[in-house]
């Protein structure tokens, strides 16, 4: 990296990426480079944000100013206000898929579109092949970054070939480490009671793509080739894996040791550990294994720790250790291949003086990874940042205006969901705030709930309450005749159906909502049961004569799509009904009633949604234009001369050549009208249709005919209508989950990456 001349350090070098109790390899390195940085540049004042890992009763250390709550977004802006009113100098982000909230962890983006300091991120994973949300997330993270560090040549490469980026704005330089002193590893193993015995070691938070398994396989016969082996694991399960399976990863390695019959040579260390505790492992160790399972791992912090404290190492050749351990720095062996690690192992430990020269050689190589020295490479990193953009934080709230910033919305509480919801379901309706247990429960207002819990769980925030979320898709599938295709709608208090088969409309509110089940729950047994449910549904509607009924399964079709693309008996159905649709238009719409119908009645935005769905998917042009022109013509109808938002009142409807009724307005109405803008937003780019969704959305919190809210903040419902003097007192599930779901995509849409696939009801 050349210099950038003889340029002071930042004053003010904050640090964002996790902090305290380093639980992760991120938190531990955002530690560890503030700490060096710190020591570099003493007259700098260096300080971080850590990730919400605090425990309970956890005091942070004094250089952490602020936090981040990994899936509260505006926390992320706080964060900004922060840095910019305490004038940062240089903002260095650690970053890593899968420690931000948000899709692809886009939920940082928030804070690097609002600082106003130079940034230079550090990139952990360099994606050669991302998603299109990881590919999104990476390019604004590239826009928004001044400078870019990899820790590996390869790293840069990526960056170059698939993202674009200059070489001129990349930094390589290499993980940082400890600096462990050469050791003798008999000095450190009578601490652990393995005195002369050879230790092998893996370490590192645990999971299938540690690979660990292949390193156990191989261990009967390196155990009979040398006796005297013992192979510790040290580290805790990774909490992600934790918290979805539990702890079967590591049992299922407990059981093939015993299994292998090596159970008295492997040792399992179940626990975070600190530095200190970490040195002496790794002094006791006398060869490293990292038989890792994915080659496009760009860095390793484990390597580099143990590589740098001069331990021979035997690896699969992923990038970062194919850089670092070349030249005979290590014995690579191929993936998945015990056998390889067999051969690797022994012919370390069959020639003492080979494995005694990798050592000096990997300690020698270490030298230049010490923190002291990276430390000096990012201070000049940085100096280069603010050398190329000189920011003066205080003057850019000049520019805060409410036309820059993010728009504010409320926040989500759910209390009312929950206390209209019991072991089988959510009940219709309400007296005032409380269920209606006479009115039962419906299958239109369950595949509503489902839906919602399933962007909810997509946004972040606050865990899902699984056994609701799991209660209404039981619902639906209890809902399904089998025998005829058809879901029931309507079920009483006392678990009884009330009809052979429901509306037309109902039935396709359910498939729309197994739909969004199948193509984005990440629970694995609901995913799988919504496309049972799905398929199983889906024929009959070929059949129906209800344009709403094709339009939500239309919408419903998109949602399936997105995890099964090439479906073709589900691509048929989109053309079929998306053809009616289009036929619908043509037979009926004017220049002066461009619409499907010769009345305007409910829910009407859900048949512009549909074609605008899937014209864009399909591709069909034709159907697309219809889409927005039909749209176009609902958002002037509903639009006052002052401004905002009068859907067409359900009292009367808007018949052709007659009059419209402006009461009673229904909140799906506004509901509808959020999605559909705010999908022709994400196709057209055109941000007029986000001022349209803007102020569908504002009629919910008062700016309509009557001035008055109907989103009751203080319990979480909304009111079930306005009417021609009042509003309704009621807060009934369709009305209360229509302001939650136009409040859930109303997030998604200021968020910093629009989502790459839409459609919420």
């Amino acid at each position: 990296m050349s210099s950038p001349g003889s340029a002071l350090p930042p004053a003010r070098i904050a640090f964002v990426g996790g902090f305290e109790p380093r639980r992760c390899g991120i938190a531990t390195f955002t530690h560890d480079i503030c700490e060096a940085v710190a020591a570099a540049a003493p007259a700098s004042e260096c300080y971080a944000g850590a990730m919400n890992d605090r425990v309970e009763g956890y005091k942070y250390p004094p250089r952490v100013r602020f936090e981040l709550l990994e899936k509260d977004l505006d926390s992320y802006r706080r964060a900004a206000d922060f840095l910019n009113f305490n004038n940062a100098s240089v903002l260095c982000v650690q970053h890593e898929f899968g420690i931000y909230g948000g899709p692809a962890g886009s939920h940082l983006l928030a804070l690097l579109k609002e600082v106003r300091m130079p940034v230079v991120t550090t990139l952990h994973t360099v994606l050669q092949t991302p998603n299109p949300a990881q590919r999104k997330v990476m390019e604004e993270l590239i826009l928004r970054s001044d400078r870019l560090v990899v820790m590996a040549r390869k790293g840069a490469e990526i960056l170059q070939d698939t993202y674009g980026v200059p070489g001129s704005k990349i930094d390589v330089i290499v993980h940082g480490i400890p600096d462990i002193p050469f050791s003798n590893p008999e000095f450190y193993k009578a601490q652990f009671g393995v005195e002369g015995r050879v230790v092998l070691l893996t370490f590192g938070l645990l999971g299938p793509g540690k690979g660990i398994e292949h390193a156990i396989e191989a261990l009967p016969e390196i155990v009979k080739r040398h006796p005297n082996v013992v192979y510790l694991i040290l580290g805790a399960t990774h909490p992600h894996l934790v918290a979805r399976e539990g702890e079967s990863y590591r049992l299922g390695l407990e059981r093939l040791a015993e299994d292998r019959g090596v159970k008295e040579h492997v040792i399992f260390y179940n626990r975070f550990v600190s530095l200190e505790d970490l040195t002496e492992f790794i002094g006791a160790t006398d060869i490293y294994l990292t038989p890792y399972l994915n080659e496009a791992q760009i860095t390793s912090g484990t390597l580099a720790y143990v590589f740098g404290a001069g331990k021979a190492v035997v690896s699969t050749p992923y990038w970062h250790a194919r850089e670092l351990l070349a030249d005979d720095r290590g014995i690579l062996v191929p993936f998945r291949d015990p056998q390889g690690i067999v051969e690797g192992v022994c012919a370390f430990l069959d020639d003492p003086e080979r494995m005694e020269r990798t050592r000096h050689e990997a300690y020698k190589q270490g030298r230049g990874m010490i923190w002291p020295s990276v430390a000096k490479q990012y201070l000049e990193s940085f100096q280069h940042a603010c050398a190329d953009r000189q920011a003066a934080p205080r003057k850019a709230f000049a520019g805060w205006t409410l036309a820059s910033r993010p728009y504010d919305l409320p926040p989500t509480r759910l209390d009312h969901i929950v206390r209209m919801s019991d072991g089988t379901g959510i009940f219709q309706h309400a007296i005032f705030s409380v269920p209606n247990f006479h009115e039962g429960y419906c299958t239109d207002d369950n595949a509503r709930a489902f839906i919602l819990y399933n962007l909810l769980d997509e946004l972040g925030g606050e865990p899902n309450p699984d056994h609701l979320v799991t209660g209404y898709l039981a619902f639906l599938a209890a809902a399904l005749d089998y025998n005829t295709g058809r879901f029931r709608n309507f079920m009483s208090h006392g678990r009884q159906w009330l009809e052979d088969a429901g509306s037309e409309d109902s039935h396709a509110r359910a498939l729309w909502a197994l739909g969004v089940g199948a193509g984005r729950s990440r629970n694995e047994g609901r995913r799988r049961l919504c496309i049972q449910l799905f398929e199983r549904g889906l024929p009959v509607v070929e059949n129906f004569t209800s344009p709403r009924a094709w339009a939500f399964t239309l919408i419903g079709i998109h949602e399936y799509l997105r995890e099964f693309p090439d479906k073709e008996k589900i691509l048929t159905a989109r053309n079929v009904l998306t053809a009616k649709l289009v036929a619908l238009w043509k037979n009926c719409a004017t220049e002066n009633w461009p619409w499907f119908e010769t009345s305007a009645t409910y829910d009407n935005a859900r048949l512009s949604q549909a074609l605008i769905l899937s014209g864009c998917g399909i591709p069909d042009g034709e159907a697309l234009e219809i889409g927005l022109e039909s749209l176009r013509w609902l958002a002037s109808i509903q639009k006052t001369q002052a401004g905002h938002f009068r859907p067409i009142g359900s009292n009367g409807f808007y018949i052709k050549d007659g009059a419209r009724a402006d009461f009673d307005q229904q909140p799906v109405e506004a509901q509808a009208m959020v999605s559909a803008s705010l999908e022709a937003f994400r196709i057209t780019g055109d941000p007029a249709w986000r001022g349209e969704a803007k102020r569908a959305f504002e009629w919910f919190l008062g700016r309509n005919d009557l001035g008055l809210p109907l989103y009751d903040s203080s319990s979480g419902g909304c009111s079930d209508g306005l009417h021609e003097a009042r509003i309704s007192e009621n807060q009934g599930a369709e009305s209360t989950l229509a302001f939650h779901l136009a409040l859930a995509e109303m997030n998604q849409a200021e968020h910093p990456i629009a989502h790459p696939h839409g459609s919420i009801p």
